[in-house]
């Protein structure tokens, strides 16, 4: 198969901080990657690198069969980016940022018109075409923002982040937009802090901690890696939480946790359910629920990275950390 962008051995380290220590990943052409991990993991650098914004250290990168580094000008006329941060000039309208967009792409003026509105009925913004940005939503400036990234038709695209900061609602429109996108067989590499997004868009799945990669697969392949399902015990009185725990974390293992009043724990035997209500019955324990779903890609990241994927965690941009010289 294909591949669109593809990393060996890639390296980078500011001030010597090492930030990437030997990424390897694969993106077959029309598939999406979802690239996950902590703040300071290396999605970012990763990204800037592949989009030809950072140099690597060492290692080597290909996007569209062209080299990051040597066949950087090839590889710019094949990609999109859209970052976390908005890109568009707020006191500019939605048509005139997109035709500034397309005029420095050396599109003749009417070409550059006519695609603007193509990309603005697309994106669901004709009647806010000649508004100033600043008046946007969150959700519409998003949509600004994804459309600006595709005025030069690019066949590979770059998502750091695209949806953070964005209500559920607004979170849902793009999410939209990208499954268009990626009917029509656009490449797609996306960072993501929200687990249940590269669930949802991801093809396969690249979770990287500390510069490195700690697991890749399909979303089934690492739910399954950690145990495919997940027990849920709810009792009915809050005060038996500790007790119940106690009792699970002794046939499930130390990974039995207490999350939102409930006792969470992996699976990794058929008879671990059956164990648990005998416990749970000798204790005199009664339990308002008592079941089993498959992993989420929560508790994948909990197994793998040994913390929870928090917002506040993930929501900061590698590129900050990256502009004041860090690892990101």
């Amino acid at each position: 198969m294909t591949h669109a962008i593809r990393a060996e051995g890639l390296t980078k380290a500011f001030k010597g901080t090492p930030a990437l220590k030997g990424i390897d990943l694969e993106v077959p052409a029309g598939t999406v990657l979802g690239l996950l991990g902590p703040n300071g993991a290396g999605k970012t650098t990763a990204v800037r690198i592949f989009a030809t914004l950072l140099l690597p250290d060492g290692g080597h990168a290909e996007v569209g069969g062209y080299e990051v580094v040597n066949q950087a000008r090839q590889v710019r006329s094949l990609i999109g980016l859209t970052s976390q941060f908005s890109a568009v000039d707020d006191n500019m309208t939605g048509t005139e940022n997109l035709v500034m967009v397309a005029r420095l792409l050396d599109m003749p003026r009417p070409e550059a018109r006519a695609r603007a509105a193509e990309l603005l009925r697309r994106f669901h913004l004709e009647e806010a075409a000649g508004r100033a940005v600043k008046t946007y939503s969150g959700g519409m400036r998003r949509r600004l923002d994804l459309a600006a990234s595709l005025v030069g038709r690019p066949r590979i695209l770059f998502l750091d982040e695209p949806t953070t900061g964005l209500d559920p609602h607004s979170r849902g429109e793009v999410w939209g937009m990208l499954r268009g996108l990626v009917s029509e067989g656009m490449t797609t590499l996306l960072t993501t802090q929200y687990l249940d997004e590269a669930d949802r868009l991801s093809d396969s799945i690249v979770v990287v901690d500390q510069g490195s990669v700690i697991a890749d697969g399909t979303p089934d392949e690492l739910k399954s890696q950690v145990g495919g399902q997940v027990l849920h015990v709810l009792p009915v009185d809050s005060a038996d939480l500790a007790r119940v725990r106690a009792l699970v974390a002794e046939e499930a293992g130390p990974q039995t946790a207490i999350e939102n009043s409930h006792v969470i724990a992996p699976v990794t035997s058929a008879a671990l359910m059956p164990r648990v209500v005998r416990r749970l019955d000798q204790a005199d324990i009664v339990v308002g629920e008592l079941t089993l779903r498959r992993s989420s890609l929560d508790e994948v990241f909990l197994a793998l990275t040994g913390h929870k994927a928090q917002a506040n965690e993930l929501a900061t941009s590698d590129d900050d950390y990256a502009a004041t010289g860090g690892p990101s």
